[in-house]
């Protein structure tokens, strides 16, 4: 780094305000927001300039690579090799995960089945334990 580059007068007003923007831009969505509100209240031109200088720069828009990668297309992509392959695997999916829901559903009521048998066994045991007690031997 020169000299002259480190100068508080070789950057002029420009460095400050590169600066400034850098600033703001480290800090996220939210300084920017706060400096908008700030300025729209102590002098509203600035506000609405620096609102202005927001929107052509599009520093409140949100980009569509992050929108893209977590809420993907559901038309076609263009190459037909791939579309088909695309929905056999998830026609399969979704015949595997209606074969899985329905084996638990089957282990589900095995289960209660299971524990009912064993309750209606427990509660005869308990009849023929009474009747036994109740019984003259």
């Amino acid at each position: 780094m020169s000299i002259a580059a480190t100068s508080p007068h070789a950057t002029g007003s420009t460095g400050w305000l590169s600066r400034a923007e850098a600033w703001l831009d480290e800090k996220g969505k939210g300084a920017w927001i706060a400096l908008l509100a700030v300025s729209l209240i102590v002098f509203w031109p600035l506000g609405l300039a620096l609102l202005a200088y927001m929107i052509w720069s599009k520093k409140m828009t949100c980009h569509s690579h992050k929108f893209r990668r977590h809420h993907p297309r559901t038309g076609g992509t263009g190459n037909a090799a791939f579309d088909a392959y695309r929905e056999e695997t998830l026609q399969r999916l979704e015949e595997e995960q209606q074969n899985f829901e329905a084996f638990l559903k089957r282990l589900r009521d095995a289960r209660d089945k299971a524990e009912f048998d064993q309750f209606i066994d427990e509660r005869a045991a308990k009849v023929d334990d009474t009747d036994a007690d109740t019984k003259p031997a």
